[in-house]
């Protein structure tokens, strides 16, 4: 086999000791390197305008194969400079042609390309990938954040819109809106009032039921509810004394309305706009189903503010409330607490509602004794007892549940404590108008991590053209060192393993 053929493998890690141990450069080629470092930045400050010496001077580490090429260049750019020997008179020229001839002095080229192609390689060209790896990397942290702060704008502000709509208002300006609606809590409470005529049958069937075990013992049940069956949401005043009041003088509301939240429904400047969605204050009784409802943290729906001076179902409260005309045979006022009407004032509102439970309760239970008499043919007490079908009484039971479901939907609770509790209120309305600051919040760190993601990909744009440059010049430069080294082993194949392809 030809030895001009065989090839010539150099690890890139021992070049510098290969060429080291082979004598073609010194150890101490450093120390000489630095002159001819100062002679090309000296000759770099007078260049003549040209777009290949200016690609050449850009983004790279100028080593002796750009000086050749800058001679090449300059041979054209100084030709008129040449006299007739062939010399030029060009101090641009003169100064390269010094540079050169320094680098090719005791093989200084090849060890200073072969230390660069090692920095290229070890150092440059990962610095640079890993640059824009982690700004890929920020890119996706910051879309990943982006989306779940858009994710929780979203949620709340569908919370917000849910709370909204459970409340019948639209939420520009929340407590006047609430206010305001209180003014529709009367024609809510006589239409519920109206409501609970079809639990008659329900109630006649307890009455029966309690006379049948108890006889003469048996006194009247769910007194309260059945006056309002029978009478409709007539005030406190009228339910205790038997006979309507000749007037009715209400105390006066008291909740204070900021500034920033009269003046009508027109939305303030930042605050957000939830679009189309429906938020109308319409409520519905229909089937009563108060599922879906909104939690509201510490304000409970259901327990009532007790204003009322204690009483006890139809016992008379002090003189001092009463203001009677005519020795009592015409009327009187109502006044305070005795001026509302039963579903309104938060006593006789609880006692309404522990009535409804007690009836529910027991047609709960004779459903289940209907149910075990069915069943067995055996003799038993509860064969006795005052009968009605499975079906009329799953029927009357579902009447009662309906009732207990309107009387209790969140959004006339939610009024009702509104009414008689400016705290409640306060934390209400503190607790939707904290979903629209979080809102907000999530909107500005929305748009904060969007930047972030601009911000990282316009610095991984920079950079790819940056590591393109510089392994295009890498490549380059590996393929000079080989020639060169070749060269000096007449002219046997040269291959430096771990360059530029093994990146």
């Amino acid at each position: 086999m030809d030895e001009s053929n065989i090839p010539i493998d150099i690890n890139i890690g021992k070049l510098q000791d290969w060429l080291v141990s082979r004598r073609h450069v010194s150890k101490e080629w450093q120390k000489n390197i630095i002159p001819i470092r100062e002679k090309i930045n000296n000759a770099i400050q007078d260049m003549p305008v040209h777009n290949d010496i200016a690609a050449l001077l850009s983004g790279s580490y100028i080593n002796f194969f750009h000086c050749q090429k800058i001679i090449e260049i300059l041979k054209e750019t100084e030709a008129d400079t040449k006299n007739l020997f062939g010399r030029y008179g060009s101090q641009r020229m003169k100064d390269w042609l010094d540079v050169v001839k320094n680098y090719e002095r005791d093989n200084l080229y090849i060890a200073e390309a072969a230390q660069m192609l090692a920095r290229n390689i070890s150092y440059e060209i990962p610095g640079l990938k890993r640059q824009i790896t982690k700004e890929e990397q920020i890119q996706a942290d910051c879309e990943k954040k982006k989306n779940d702060y858009l994710k929780s704008e979203g949620s709340a502000k569908t919370e917000f819109l849910n709370s909204c709509k459970q409340l019948g208002i639209k939420g520009d300006k929340i407590k006047q809106e609430l206010v305001e609606r209180l003014q529709e809590l009367p024609a809510i409470y006589d239409k519920i009032g109206s409501s609970l005529k079809p639990l008659r049958p329900s109630i006649d069937l307890y009455s029966a039921f309690t006379k049948y075990i108890l006889g003469d013992n048996a006194s009247e049940v769910l007194p309260l509810l059945q006056y309002v069956v029978e009478h409709g949401n007539t005030t406190v005043y009228e339910w205790m004394y038997g006979e309507a009041p000749l007037s009715v003088e209400p105390d006066p509301i008291h909740i204070e309305v900021t500034e920033e939240e009269q003046g009508g429904g027109d939305q303030e400047d930042g605050a957000i706009d939830f679009g189309g969605l429906d938020t109308s204050p319409e409520i519905d009784f229909g089937d009563g189903d108060a599922g879906g409802e909104i939690d509201w943290g510490t304000i409970d729906t259901v327990p009532e503010i007790d204003t009322s001076p204690d009483f006890v179902g139809d016992s008379l409260p002090d003189d001092s409330f009463i203001v009677v005309e005519e020795d009592g045979l015409g009327g009187g006022v109502a006044r305070g607490t005795e001026a509302l009407t039963l579903l309104d004032n938060p006593k006789t509102r609880n006692q309404l509602i522990d009535q409804l439970v007690e009836l529910e309760s027991f047609l709960k239970m004779r459903l289940h004794e209907t149910h075990i008499s069915n069943e067995s043919q055996s003799f038993s007490l509860i064969q006795q007892l005052p009968t009605e079908s499975s079906d009329a009484l799953a029927a009357m039971l579902a009447t009662v549940q309906d009732a207990s479901r309107a009387l209790l939907a969140p959004e006339i609770a939610h009024l009702h404590n509104v009414k008689h509790s400016n705290k409640y209120v306060d934390v209400l309305t503190a607790q939707l108008q904290q979903k629209l600051v979080m809102c907000d919040k999530m909107s500005r760190l929305a748009q904060r991590e969007s930047e972030r993601r601009q911000a990282a990909s316009e610095r991984a744009a920079e950079l790819r053209p940056l590591l393109t440059r510089l392994v295009e010049r890498t490549v380059e430069l590996q393929a000079n060192i080989e020639k060169e080294i070749s060269k000096k082993y007449k002219g046997r194949p040269v291959n430096i393993i771990g360059g530029v392809k093994f990146l």
